[in-house]
């Protein structure tokens, strides 16, 4: 009887072990996720002319837009596709979008203030670098 007790207070021991650890393991993989969802790696600013600014996607519908970078100096013979910033727009920032479609019709150039994420996700955008303001030049050349 006494071995019959001993054996089930180990289960139960074993058992409450894997518990924790799998709530441990679950929480670590919730930060991980989150640090590389919301994280920041980096912050930075583009200057050029706005080519344009879309919506894609079938599933998930996300803005996406291509920046002109008008390069000077050395890097005038490389090629046009060179010159170009791809970058994509969260859907909540609207006067970011709004803005973007103004100057990618009126051709002024604008320095772009972005964010790099580290990660990815189809529902947010094709790319990583994400336009949090727009910065316009219209007293420039």
């Amino acid at each position: 009887m006494e071995q019959a007790s001993f054996a089930g207070r180990i289960k139960n021991s074993v058992v409450r072990f894997f518990k924790r650890l799998l709530l441990v393991l679950l929480l670590v993989a919730f930060i991980a996720f989150a640090f590389l969802y919301w994280g920041v790696y980096e912050r930075g600013v583009m200057a050029g002319r706005v080519l344009r600014i879309t919506q894609k996607g079938m599933v998930f519908k996300t803005y996406e837009g291509k920046l002109s970078l008008e390069s000077f100096g050395a890097l005038r013979n490389t090629s046009p596709i060179a010159e170009t910033f791809d970058f994509s727009v969260e859907r909540s920032d609207t006067t970011v979008i709004r803005n973007l479609q103004e100057v990618a019709l009126s051709g002024e150039r604008v320095n772009l203030h972005f964010v790099k994420r580290y990660l990815k996700m189809p529902w947010r955008g094709e790319t990583r670098y994400f336009i949090k303001r727009v910065e316009r030049n219209a007293s420039r050349p």
